[in-house]
């Protein structure tokens, strides 16, 4: 049974990235993390559910992806995430949103695409979360990648969803495995990776040995530090190393022995000949600030966006957002009216996100 007060504190970030309105009204008839009426599956299914049936189809799909968070450890989140794939492909047949299937390195794996063609190839983009968010919670980000003239995949880490392998410090082959799945249906050798928290360290290795890889806009990602500094990982939340242990099927006790198989050198770092743009939290308690000097000091193109916040920068989702679209025009060398005007609109963000920290620091005090 997770930790309660963890979970409340750690979905907001997921909620607020997937515009869920409402949020607040359900995690406050939430009680217990057990099962039955005021539990965290039971309260978060039964929203989706009133949803969808008001015809909201997404915000159900959403709602059922909070109930099944941080991971299926029993049969309420097991419906809720049969539920959340089910109210997603009834969306997605609207939006020509396909499913695929890739057989990769530990397992099958599926997938959501768009734009995929034979007779028009287009670039690709890769979309993928961390450890505690499945391919749904990404996926609706797929039609604008098709109205930019793009491909898109959204999948999932190894444990996650529909992906049934476990994560593994080899995990990173998967994604080479899905751009040879489709280089027959677009254009593989122009990939660009929006893959955050721990699949941005997937893309970051997959880089280093796959040149198909152009450009990666990742934020939140472990690289070096979180694998190898076992003094950190003793202070990470609970429901992160829960997590982690569920994946990699290793106990947490465990956990400082494996994890060094993951970490990256600072000779991988430099070998990245690619733009990587990062959004980091000054703040994060799961990410230690080593990965972010490690970052810097390596990668030769680094784009850096840096949050006075915790973890996935909860505080600054529209500024992050807007850096990650920036980014992905940028790499891609498109230089138009939307660039500008993305552009203008993340420097009015953070002009408006310093302005509120530094009334927040002078309310309490702080310098």
């Amino acid at each position: 049974m997770n930790d309660l007060s963890e979970l409340k504190n750690y979905v907001v970030a997921h909620a607020k990235t997937q515009r869920l309105q409402g949020y607040q009204q359900v995690l406050d008839r939430i009680r217990t993390d057990g099962s039955g009426p005021g539990s965290w599956a039971h309260e978060w299914s039964a929203a989706a559910k009133e949803w969808e049936r008001q015809g909201k189809i997404r915000d159900a799909c959403r709602g059922f992806v909070m109930a099944r968070f941080p991971f299926v450890d029993g049969e309420p989140r097991r419906e809720a995430q049969d539920n959340a794939v089910r109210a997603f492909g009834e969306w997605a047949r609207t939006e020509r949103i396909e499913p695929l299937t890739v057989d990769a390195p530990g397992g099958p794996l599926r997938c959501w695409t768009i734009g995929l063609s034979r007779t028009e190839r287009r670039p690709l983009v890769v979309i993928m979360g961390g450890i505690v968010s499945v391919k749904e919670q990404w996926g609706s980000m797929l039609p604008f990648l098709r109205k930019q003239g793009l491909a898109g995949i959204a999948m999932e880490l190894p444990g996650i969803g529909e992906n049934t392998g476990v994560y593994t410090a080899e995990s990173w082959k998967q994604l080479p495995a899905v751009l040879d799945a489709v280089r027959d249906r677009c254009d593989v050798t122009r990939t660009y990776a929006l893959m955050f928290s721990f699949s941005g360290h997937m893309a970051l290795r997959s880089a280093v040995d796959d040149p198909r890889i152009h450009g990666i806009v990742t934020g939140g990602a472990p690289v070096r530090g979180f694998f190898t500094d076992d003094v950190w990982l003793r202070k990470v939340p609970q429901v992160t190393l829960d997590t982690l242990a569920h994946l990699t099927g290793h106990p947490v006790a465990e956990l400082p022995e494996v994890l060094p198989g993951w970490a990256m050198s600072p000779g991988d770092l430099a070998a990245l000949d690619i733009p990587v743009a990062c959004s980091a939290s000054l703040r994060d308690e799961i990410i230690p600030p080593s990965d972010l000097r490690i970052l810097r000091e390596n990668v030769r193109q680094l784009w850096l966006l840096e949050h006075d916040d915790v973890h996935a920068a909860p505080a600054h989702f529209v500024e992050t957002q807007l850096f990650v679209m920036q980014s992905l025009l940028r790499m891609r060398n498109v230089r138009n009216l939307q660039s500008l005007g993305v552009g203008l609109l993340l420097r009015v963000a953070r002009a408006r996100g310093r302005r509120i920290t530094a009334a927040a620091a002078k309310q309490t005090g702080n310098p």
